[in-house]
C-alpha cells in the first residue's frame, strides 16, 4: 500500500515525463449567498510541506474560501476550480466530499469548546472520528486515540483519554482538536484561527505542534489568521485577502520585507514587529488602517480598498480607482493595484 505521506502529486507533461504538482490548486473561486458574493474570484495553491497563510480582517473571506474547499457550506453557489491532488472537487457529489474529509483533508476550528461535544470523551470523539474513515474495531480506534494524543504532548493520555472537554485547558483542547483532525493522517491540514484566545506562550507551543507535524508528515498547511505574527512565524506563502478578493500574494519574505498593496503595508504598519521596518521602506511607526472593512451586501465599486487608501487619495489619477477593479499583475509576487510598487 502507498504511503501517503511519501506520495507526491504529479500530473504528466506532453512530452510524457511526471512534473510535481500542488496538492491543491484552487483557481477563481467566488462563493455567493443569494445576491451575496462573499468570495469573488480567489487563486491560489499549496504544495506538499508547505504551509500558506491567509491573513485579512474580519469578513475578508478566509473562513468561507476554506469551507468552501472543504464542501461545508449550505445554501451557498460556489464556481470556479478546486483541485485536489488531481481530482476536480468542484461540483463533486456531497458523498465524495464526506469521504475526503477527514481522511485526506482536515481543518481545526477556532474554538474547539464548541466544536468538541460537551457529553462525550475526549477518546470517544476521537475514536469516532477514526472509525468514520478506516475500517477497523473499537478497541483499535481507542488505542489510535490514546496513540495521538501522545502525539500532540498530552500528558497520560490513557487517563486523559477518558475525560471530558471541559477537564481540559484552552490550549489541550486545541491539542485535542489537532490530534483528531491527524488521525487519518491526511494530506492537506486547515487552520481557521487556531490560536485565537490562546496566551502567547501556549500560542507558541501550538504553532511549533503544527510545524513539528508537518514536518514529519509532509503535510501541506493552509494557516487562516488576522495574527501577521503567527504567519511570521509559520508560513512559506502569504495570501492577503480583501473584501473578499486577493489584494497581494507572494513568498512570505516577500510580503513582510516588501508589501506592495496599500493594504498589505497598512496591516503591516499597525502590528508592533511585524517586520515593515524602516530599512524595508516603512519609517517603522505604528498607524492604524482608517475606516471599517466593506459589507459584501454593498462594496464599494472599483477596487475595495480605495475609501481606506492613503495611495488613492494621493494618486493624480483616482478616478480609475473608483471605476475599475484593478486585476492581479505579476508572478512571483503578485499583487491588485492600480499603483502598485514592487511587483515581479
Amino acid at each position: 500500500m502507498t504511503d501517503r505521506r511519501t506520495r507526491s502529486s504529479a500530473r504528466r507533461t506532453e512530452g510524457g515525463e511526471r512534473e510535481a504538482s500542488p496538492i491543491l490548486d484552487v483557481k477563481d473561486l467566488s462563493v455567493s449567498f443569494g445576491a451575496v458574493q462573499v468570495v469573488d474570484g480567489v487563486s491560489f495553491n499549496v504544495d506538499r510541506g508547505r504551509t500558506l497563510g491567509i491573513v485579512g480582517e474580519s469578513g475578508s473571506g478566509k473562513s468561507v474560501s476554506s469551507l468552501a474547499i472543504l464542501g461545508l457550506h449550505r445554501n451557498a453557489s460556489v464556481s470556479g476550480s478546486i483541485v485536489f491532488d488531481g481530482e476536480e472537487l468542484a461540483g463533486a457529489s456531497a458523498e465524495r466530499l464526506r469521504k475526503l474529509r477527514g481522511s485526506r483533508m482536515a481543518m481545526i476550528f477556532q474554538d474547539p469548546l464548541s466544536s468538541l461535544h460537551p457529553f462525550y470523551t475526549v477518546g470517544e470523539q476521537i475514536a469516532e472520528a477514526y472509525r468514520l474513515h478506516r475500517r477497523t474495531s473499537r478497541k483499535a480506534a481507542r488505542e489510535r486515540a490514546v496513540e495521538m494524543l501522545a502525539e500532540v504532548g498530552i500528558p497520560e493520555p490513557r487517563r486523559r483519554a477518558r475525560e471530558h472537554p471541559h477537564q481540559f485547558s484552552g490550549g489541550m483542547r486545541q491539542r485535542v482538536m489537532i490530534a483528531m483532525a491527524l488521525s487519518c493522517e491526511p494530506d492537506l491540514l486547515i487552520a481557521d484561527e487556531p490560536t485565537t484566545a490562546l496566551d502567547v506562550t501556549v500560542q507558541a507551543q501550538i504553532l511549533e505542534l503544527i510545524a513539528r507535524i508537518q514536518a514529519e508528515r509532509g503535510l501541506a498547511v493552509i494557516m487562516i489568521t488576522h495574527d501577521l505574527g503567527v504567519v511570521a512565524r509559520i508560513a512559506d506563502d502569504v495570501l492577503v485577502m480583501y473584501g473578499g478578493r486577493t489584494a497581494e500574494h507572494a513568498a512570505a519574505r516577500t510580503v513582510f520585507k516588501s508589501p506592495s498593496h496599500p493594504y498589505t503595508q497598512g496591516l503591516l504598519a499597525s502590528v508592533p514587529g511585524a517586520g515593515w521596518a524602516a530599512e524595508d521602506g516603512g519609517d517603522g511607526r505604528l498607524r492604524a488602517i482608517p475606516g471599517s472593512p466593506p459589507s459584501p451586501l454593498t462594496p464599494p465599486p472599483g477596487c475595495r480598498f480605495h475609501p481606506r487608501c492613503a495611495t488613492f487619495a494621493a494618486s493624480d489619477n483616482p478616478e480609475i480607482c473608483t471605476a475599475e477593479h484593478p486585476l492581479l499583475i505579476g508572478t512571483t509576487h503578485k499583487v491588485a493595484c492600480h499603483f502598485p510598487g514592487g511587483v515581479q
